[in-house]
This record gives structure tokens, sequence and C-alpha cells, in this order.
């Protein structure tokens, strides 16, 4: 399986780094950074710090891509995950450094390469991707699968009430991606709050697990569950990004969805970045999208925890037939 990761790297997208990095089967061929929770510098430094965690520093180039959403000031998440994104851990600096040439450009060459096989899994504001899809309106049809986290099911948002912060940073970017033709499936906040969170039982068992793995998360993931207990009611860390990142490789992992037309609040006074699912066929589009509304929760998590315990998930590259799902 030949993967692009298209990340903002903080908090949970180190995260789901991890997961791709360190599934047997997968071959991430280069990680691209897109503007989002944190100063973009910085985001950079954050995913060779996990390469190099990883050990995979040096293997996985590492571009630069978009510094600004389209149109809008960059709103970023630092409080959150930290100054740093990482828990405000503030590592030392990687020994590596990014790769020459702009994200974009790679996004464009890589899936000339890889025409029909490569799977972009686009785990931030999506800057990158609508620039690649404007600049050359073939690349969603040399994409396999666009596997998207963001926005949420006609539901809660985690910066507005309805509006999810991928979306919200970059609305436009958003709303080009998903009227470009790519193949796109979507993973929603909503079914990261149901499916993708770690209790306090869950961190404390992976903070006795004291591995490399388990040490680097917990210091990375520090401070997103401080917030999460104190501003959002959760105790324990939220994980939309490295779930994602688990159904793109196990199709099998993604258990109930649907295929509707989405489009992205760009206008709305209060809805800025809203995700809307037309599921009572309102507008007559065809769909655009899957749409995931039940992942299976227990096998992420015992992924998650394998790589913590011994550096591989567990994860098989899977396929799901997803021509049985529903059609609005």
């Amino acid at each position: 399986m030949r993967v692009v990761i298209d990340t903002d790297t903080a908090g949970d997208d180190v995260v789901a780094l991890m997961l791709a990095l360190l599934t047997p089967g997968v071959e991430v061929l280069g990680i691209t950074i897109n503007c989002g929770n944190v100063d973009f510098d910085q985001q950079v430094e954050n995913a060779l710090k996990t390469l190099e965690a990883t050990g995979r520093l040096g293997a996985v180039p590492v571009y630069q891509g978009t510094r600004r959403p389209l149109m809008r000031p960059w709103v970023d998440a630092s409080y959150v995950h930290g100054r740093d994104g990482m828990g405000d851990s503030f590592l030392p600096a990687a020994a590596g450094r990014p790769a020459p040439g702009h994200a974009v450009d790679f996004l464009l060459e890589i899936s000339r390469q890889y025409a029909g096989e490569l799977v972009v899994i686009a785990q931030a504001p999506l800057t990158n991707l609508a620039l690649a899809a404007s600049l050359d309106p073939t690349f969603p049809d040399r994409v396999r699968t666009l596997v998207i986290m963001g926005g949420s099911n006609n539901a809660v948002g985690n910066v507005l009430p309805l509006s999810e912060y991928n979306f919200f940073v970059d609305p436009e970017a958003a709303r080009i991606v998903f009227q470009a033709g790519f193949n796109i499936r979507l993973v929603t906040w909503d079914v990261c709050l149901q499916d993708g969170v770690l209790g306090r039982e869950d961190l404390a068992a992976i903070d006795r697990l004291d591995t490399p793995w388990s040490r680097f998360f917990m210091t990375t993931q520090r401070k997103v569950w401080k917030f999460n207990r104190t501003r959002a009611g959760i105790d324990g860390t939220t994980h939309p990004d490295a779930l994602t990142v688990a159904v793109a490789i196990d199709e099998m992992l993604w258990q109930e969805g649907f295929f509707a037309w989405v489009d992205i609040e760009t206008a709305g006074e209060r809805t800025r970045g809203t995700s809307l699912v037309d599921t009572v066929g309102a507008f007559g589009h065809r769909p655009n999208a899957a749409i995931c509304t039940r992942a299976d929760g227990p096998g992420f998590k015992a992924a998650l925890f394998s790589m913590l315990a011994t550096g591989t998930t567990g994860l098989q590259v899977r396929t799901r037939d997803f021509s049985r799902d529903r059609v609005y």
C-alpha cells in the first residue's frame, strides 16, 4: 500500500504518522506539511521528530507546503496541543531536514508515478490538495483514494458548534477538494468522539508500558489531555487523525457508512467550515464522498496499543466492499 500523508503535525497527527510508519505493508512515500495546528516551521520539525522516534528519519521525505489558507488568516490550535504542538515538550531538534521542493509539486509528481494506486491521507486543512487539484484537474483521477479527516456528519464541531477545525481553517480549500472529483472517504469529528477516544484507564495502561514509543506518546499527548479535561469534558485523548489512518490502512475497521453529496459552508456568519451532508436529496447532486458513521473502536485501540508496546501495529492492509453502503 503506497501512501502520502498530508498533515499539520501536532497532537494526534503525530500518533497517526506513527501508525502508518510502523505498519508492515504500508509504504509512506512522503509527508506533506500544510498550514494548521501550530507554527508552520514547528509542524515541519514535528514531522521530522516523529520520523526520528520511529526510526524512519532519512527514509521518508518531508515536503513543505502551503503556509496560509487560500483566502483567510491562519487560525492556530496551540491552545489545544501546546506551543510546540507536542504537548509543550520542546524536544530537541531532529537531525534531518525537509526535502527540497514544494509539497504541491511532490503530490502531482508522485501521483503520476503511482497513478491509480496512490492513497492520500489528509489530516490537515486541505490547502495543499486544493492547490494541486486546481493546478492539474487530472490529479484527482490519479489518486486511488483520498481519505480525509475533517468536518462532522451534520453534527458537533470543535471550533464552532457545527464546524470542525480542519475545514474551519480553510473552508474554500475544502470546498474545492470536495468538488474536484476525488474518490473521497470521510472520517468526521463525531465518529472520533464515538470510536477514537482513549480514556484515563487506557492512558494509565500506556504509561505502564514504558517503551520508547509509549513514552513518546505520553509526552506529546499530555497537553491535549489537559485541554480535553478542562475545556471539552473528556477525560482522555482524542485521536481523529490516527483513527483515519487506521481505517485507510485496514478498511475493515470502517464498519458502517453511506454515500452522499458533501459541501462546505464558506459564507455562513456562524457556520464557517461546516460540512453539509445532504441526506435528504435537497440539492439534487450525485454523491461525492463516502461518510463513515461507525468504526471499529476496539480494533483501533488494539492496533494503537500494539504499536506502543512493540513498535508494530499489527494492522493488516485489507479492503472493504463499499458498494453495499447506502447511497443518498
